[in-house]
């Protein structure tokens, strides 16, 4: 780096609106692409590794040239660029001090290609997006990593991924077809080209010249040559993979693949297309539990010459915490665990006949071992609780570590012949210096395993432990030929071992290599390589106690990909991260700082959260950070909002028809009605009032008491359908419900004083205990009465209604000191079971265009609402684009710019071609989606009555 360089870094601040303002400047923006707030650097610099640097400043660019600008700005100025993508980064390799560039909103195109057998991707989007993207082809990536939810194809490419069954056959580097990527320099790469080696040479002929130069040298060693080829024997990510020179001779392939790996230190990559693989046909999946870890391990490599597609192993601690999952019921409920270990695996074949003899061949061998049967399944479903428990693991088990402690998640890989010696002293290692709570688990047919220890580094000599702890690891892995890191990327965490593993002089072809492609060190310093022997030491994560949600995260991401207001304000981790960072404000006397933080919270996490629980259909330990909003939201209310809201819940009848009529008078005079709001806005705040607009229905009618003599149900219309009218010539849900019970035989109740009950929801999200309370017990105690103490089912016909009643039902707890019992069931599971098979469908459509709902998903009803639409429509699609639409309630018209966002992907997929109907099965979901796409939404249970007249 220059002298002037060093000068002008020194005068760059954190917080610098100087430095905003030149970012702007490049990047011909004026928009909140650039920011260096105290709150948005916070909250960006988290990943899930035990390393926390804050940046300098945060950027969004929108194209690969805008990236590029910020390359040569950085260059100029001397400042580091770290690439962000996803950000579970479990080495550190995804957090640095300088700028960050966060390239996960504008990157995620998904594009298969040769009828699936390639894709084109940019670096945003998930392995499971473009997973969802290429089943229909059957085909899917090869990389298949345990975080395949949040994690990116930029990370996966950074990482050079690999996973469970991918091996080093089909990894980011085996699979990888072209790049296109911006250099250091600003120059931009396109290996897909016929020229795109000349190319290079002409615009970076001092890089091309050195990679030819390198792979000549390499080329032309027979030792190097020979080291070279036994570090990538099997998996390994330590270091650049320097196997790129002798597997490609064009220095930009070379290059290309260089960057696999290099965890944004040598370039961006903003696009990458790669070969994809097919998707067994059948599959059979089983877990062998054994006695001890040694077992396990010593039985690998006669499974693994069996041909296992996959083989986790799992030890005492992982299966403990397995058993300890719901998720889990009735897999390993009844195992006393002593040290006993677990391997899953699965066998994969071209068909059935290919299965069963790979089957057959298995349990022979295991026979012949003594080893536990092999006892499979190939239902999808069981196969999938299986997949759910392994994929889940490192989450759940930091999940459940002390609190106030920091997980630490290492990653090698060592010759599988050399994996039980390994596992054995790794519990030596572990027991010595004290690390009783650390778990094994991994890959084990790659000898790959991850384990995970909990630090407490505020206690007294904890740093010093852990480097002795690192020392003696570094050691034992090397000795026995294997790698220090086989999956995660060698990041922060290992990059002071890296000359030690690959020797001195292959060691200096890594640093010319960095010295090649970006001579300034502008990219991601400190990360892979670095001059600093303690940096895996150095800037390490705190985790202060703070609440019960905070707490049990380990800011893996699996939560963002599925949260609606992760593209308009922050997501569910960043939440965390807000409240952890004022608690460490606060337990150093920095209340200034907490202050600030705390102001820019109340909008970016309070008030924009949908509270819809999707991020803990994500999580895997099951955190609703929804939870810990409505408690911040109960706090911030003051006592007379409380006294209103508790009182509108005794008169809700009123409140509900009065809000209808409101919705009616609006549609006849709307200049007025928009008027209006945007003056109770301006004055009451826009997190009181709602903003009314002309795609707003009209009201609906008055849930009315109908108690026939008996009946098989209660029905429970919920009061969202009273509120907000059907769409412009339907008939709503309530009335579809009532007309197919009609013709399918089924006698319905309603509750008396229906019109006055609610489920509870609008208190609940808000935050207002009292008035949650009030709603809950007088509807529970209606639904009592009605379904004659609960022999009756209760069907609600709003999906988030249905679960709203449940959740009320699990906080009543007991009326009158005894215990609540009632089934509640929402109206697309009951129109499936018991509706639907004595229904004739008289007339299908020929396509409809399915939006699923967070409640639906929460519910289970999913499968049933695909069968519905399945059942009225020839094609029923589920956009791959589909997400939580955010309009939660209200929170759609006191924040549109969430429910605006959360659509946004979704809507856009629809654009690309007609369908004859639109469904969902909420109400307020079908007004946002309707918003979003100006297409007409309707419950499912409408177009099942219209095909069924």
């Amino acid at each position: 780096m220059t002298s002037s360089a060093t000068a002008q870094r020194s005068t760059v601040r954190a917080g610098d609106p100087r430095l905003a303002a030149d970012l702007r400047r490049i990047l011909d923006t004026t928009g909140p692409d650039v920011s260096v707030a105290e709150f948005d650097r916070v909250v960006a610099g988290v990943d899930a590794s035990h390393v926390l640097l804050t940046p300098t400043a945060v950027v969004t660019p929108r194209n690969i040239d805008q990236v590029a600008a910020v390359f040569r700005f950085a260059a100029d100025t001397g400042l580091g660029v770290t690439l962000r993508s996803g950000g579970t980064s479990l080495s550190g390799q995804a957090a640095g001090e300088g700028i960050l560039l966060d390239t996960r909103t504008a990157f995620r195109r998904v594009q298969p290609e040769a009828g699936g057998e390639r894709v084109r991707v940019q670096p945003g989007a998930t392995v499971r997006q473009v997973n969802a993207r290429l089943v229909r082809h059957g085909r899917k990536l090869g990389p298949d990593p345990a975080s395949e939810i949040a994690a990116t194809i930029g990370g996966v490419i950074a990482n050079n991924s690999s996973g469970m069954a991918c091996g080093t056959h089909h990894n980011s580097y085996r699979t990888l077809a072209s790049l296109t990527f911006a250099l250091p320099s600003g120059t931009i790469v396109d290996t897909s080209r016929p020229d795109a080696d000349e190319r290079l040479a002409v615009a970076e002929p001092e890089l091309h010249a050195g990679l030819a130069r390198l792979r000549d040298v390499l080329r032309g060693r027979a030792d190097l040559r020979a080291e070279i080829e036994r570090q990538y024997r099997g998996k390994n990510t330590m270091g650049y993979g320097l196997n790129s020179f002798l597997d490609f001779t064009e220095p930009v392939e070379i290059l290309a693949h260089l960057l696999v790996g290099s965890e944004g230190t040598l370039g961006f990559v903003a696009e990458a297309v790669f070969r994809t693989v097919p998707i067994s046909s059948s599959i059979a999946t089983a877990l062998l539990v054994f006695p001890n870890l040694e077992a396990a391990t010593g039985i690998l490599p006669m499974l693994v010459e069996t041909g296992a597609a996959t083989l986790e192993l799992m030890d005492a601690a992982s299966l403990r915490v397995i058993q300890a999952d719901p998720a889990a019921s009735g897999i390993i409920d009844d195992l006393a665990i002593d040290g006993h270990a677990a391997l899953l695996v699965e066998y994969h074949g071209s068909d059935d006949a290919d299965l069963a003899e790979q089957l057959d061949c298995a349990g022979a061998s295991l026979a012949a071992a003594g080893a536990p049967g092999l006892d499979v399944t190939r239902d999808p479903k069981e196969r999938a609780r299986l997949w759910h428990l392994r994929k889940g693991l490192y989450a759940a088990i930091a999940g459940a570590r002390r609190p106030g402690t920091t997980a630490l998640l290492e990653d090698i890989a060592v010759p599988v012949e050399q994996l039980a010696a390994t596992c054995a002293a790794l519990q030596d290692l572990f027991e010595r210096h004290g690390y009783a709570d650390a778990v094994i688990f991994g890959h084990a047919k790659d000898g790959n395993i991850h384990f995970l220890l909990t630090e407490d580094f505020t206690d007294e000599g904890a740093v010093a432990r852990q480097e002795r702890f690192t020392e003696e690891l570094v050691e034992l892995v090397l000795g026995a030929g294997g790698t220090l890191k086989a999956e995660h990327g060698t990041g922060r965490i290992m990059a002071p071992f890296v000359e030690r593993q690959f020797g001195t002089e292959l060691y200096a072809v890594m640093r010319e290599v960095k010295a090649l492609c970006d001579p300034g060190g502008v990219l991601n310093p400190g990360v892979l390589l670095t001059d600093s022997p303690t940096a895996h030491l150095e800037h390490l994560k705190l985790t202060p106690q703070v609440e019960a949600e905070v707490d049990r995260c380990v800011e893996c991401g699996y939560c963002e990909p599925v949260c609606p207001s992760k593209d308009v304000t922050i997501t569910p981790r960043q939440r965390i991260a807000v409240r952890r960072a004022r608690t460490a404000a606060r337990a150093v006397g920095d209340t200034a700082l907490d202050a600030r933080l705390a102001a820019a919270e109340a909008y970016a996490s309070v008030e924009t959260c949908a509270a819809d629980g999707m991020c803990q259909t994500a999580c895997p330990v099951l955190i609703n950070t929804g939870d810990l909003v409505r408690r911040l939201r109960e706090q911030d209310a003051n006592a007379p909002t409380r006294t209103i809201a508790a009182g509108l819940a005794s008169g809700w009848g009123a409140v509900s028809r009065g809000a209808s009529l409101a919705l009616t008078a609006a549609k006849v005079v709307p200049p007025v009605a928009s008027a209006a709001s945007a003056v109770g806005r301006a004055v009451l705040g826009d997190d009181v009032v709602p903003r009314w607009t002309s795609d707003l229905p009209r009201g609906g009618v008055k849930r009315a008491h109908r108690s026939p003599a008996s009946g098989d149900v209660v029905f429970f219309s919920a009061c969202v359908g009273s509120m907000f009218g059907p769409a412009e010539g339907s008939i709503g849900a309530a009335a579809s419900f009532r007309l197919l019970c009609e013709r399918a035989g089924v006698a319905l109740v309603t509750p008396v004083g229906i019109d006055g009950l609610c489920c509870g929801t609008p208190w609940k999200s808000k935050g207002l205990a009292t008035g949650y309370r009030t709603a809950i017990e007088k509807s529970v105690q209606a639904l009592l009465a009605a379904s004659d103490g609960g022999r009756l089912p209760i069907v609600c016909d709003n999906s988030s209604c249905t679960e709203g009643l449940v959740h009320a039902l699990e906080n009543v707890g007991e009326l009158d000191g005894a215990p609540v019992s009632l089934r509640i069931v929402d109206a697309v599971d009951f129109a499936v079971e018991h509706l639907l098979p004595a229904l004739d469908i008289r007339e299908q459509l020929e396509s409809l265009a399915l939006h699923p709902t967070c409640s639906s998903t929460r519910l289970g009803s999913n499968d049933h609402l695909r069968e519905l639409a399945n059942a009225v429509a020839v094609d029923a699609v589920v956009p791959d684009a589909w997400g939580c639409c955010a309009f939660a309630g209200d929170r759609g018209m006191l924040h549109p710019e969430l429910t605006a966002s959360a659509t946004a992907a979704e809507a856009a997929e629809l654009s690309e071609r007609d369908f004859d109907a639109h469904a969902s099965c909420n109400r307020t979901c079908e007004i946002g989606m309707t918003r979003a796409t100006g297409a007409p939404y309707v419950h499912i249970l409408e177009l099942l009555e219209r095909a069924t007249r």
